[in-house]
């Protein structure tokens, strides 16, 4: 179904003659690790899984020279933006798919002028669905994105700067993929109604209510937060994840605004490693999806750069804004 291109892998590893190579999986891999692993050994080289989290390019393993030659990196397009690394691979494992009976069968449900999107696995079919969207009478448009965006139409769950480039020539969007994380960031970074097509399962639908849902909950902890008085803003040290010049911006207005703030430097963030601190709030600068996404396993409101700035009244409600991370 997905395409790991094992035996291209292979080749460019022997052609290369790393006798040492470091493996990145996302978590819907890992379960393949030693059918992966087995594959690139037939190259000559040993193979050294990496077992750390990994939920995008941006969270890719920089540090790889520590322990291997040369890093193949799965699930994942390169980010052009971080540079390029010639003793790093990595695999897109685009699906196997089409999507013109499901699109044909649910042509109906969209408008005239239509945006379309993808997750990197399923870039391939975006020619195909524009294909069928134009000729049903209707204008399909596919937009390049900024410097993290590898395609065209491609959304990463924290860059939707493709979907906002014709945010003004559409009615709506349709993404082809799985799941809700990558076009919920379409949805929450753009005015318009966003449909999801799973090209696995034939199965169509709108967004919208799930968009709405998060949104309330998004309310809620930043009205807690409008009451703490001490801020803890989180810095990721990853390099795709770092913002430290926007930490220093927020610290800078909760101080002005007369409350506390303090910085952390965290690898990885989630409850565990933020229990320990007696603050009433934290501002994530890493991926904002952590804080829209996972707010309920955190004790503590956790909150985006432009939510913290509504709790501080720095700015209103309405004015609410998708924090995405930009190159």
């Amino acid at each position: 179904m997905f395409d790991l291109e094992l035996e291209q892998t292979a080749r460019w590893i022997r052609s290369n003659g790393y006798s040492r190579v470091a493996v990145q999986l996302p978590e819907g891999l890992k379960l393949r690790a030693p059918e992966i692993s087995d594959a690139l050994k037939s190259a000559g080289a040993e193979v050294i899984i990496v077992g750390r989290p990994c939920y995008g390019a941006c969270d890719y393993y920089s540090d790889y020279k520590r322990i291997a030659d040369a890093l193949v990196h799965y699930g994942h397009s390169a980010m052009p933006s971080l540079g390029t690394d010639p003793d790093v691979l990595f695999v897109e494992a685009r699906a196997d798919c089409s999507v013109a009976g499901p699109l044909a069968k649910h042509i109906g449900m969209l408008p005239a002028n239509v945006g379309v999107l993808a997750s990197i696995q399923y870039i391939g079919l975006i020619p195909e669905a524009a294909g069928i969207i134009e000729s049903s009478g209707r204008k399909a448009f596919i937009s390049a994105g900024d410097k993290r965006i590898m395609y065209p139409g491609q959304v990463l769950g924290c860059d939707c700067s493709a979907a906002e480039a014709v945010s003004d020539s559409v009615d709506a969007f349709l993404f082809l993929g799985e799941g809700d994380f990558h076009p919920l960031a379409a949805a929450f970074g753009t005015e318009k109604e966003l449909f999801v097509l799973n090209p696995i399962t034939g199965e169509m639908r709108s967004i919208e209510s799930i968009k709405d849902r998060i949104l309330r909950k998004r309310f809620a902890s930043i009205t807690i937060a409008s009451e703490a008085e001490r801020f803890m803003i989180i810095i990721c040290s990853k390099a795709g994840q770092n913002r430290s010049s926007e930490a220093e911006k927020i610290a800078d207005k909760i101080r002005e605004a007369g409350k506390k703030a303090y910085m952390i430097l965290l690898d990885e963030i989630n409850p565990d490693t933020l229990a320990h601190y007696r603050v009433d709030a934290f501002v994530n600068t890493a991926c904002p999806r952590i804080a829209m996404d996972e707010s309920a396993r955190f004790g503590k409101p956790i909150l985006t750069v432009p939510e913290a700035e509504i709790a501080l009244g720095l700015r209103t409600w309405e004015d609410y804004q998708f924090d995405a991370i930009r190159d």
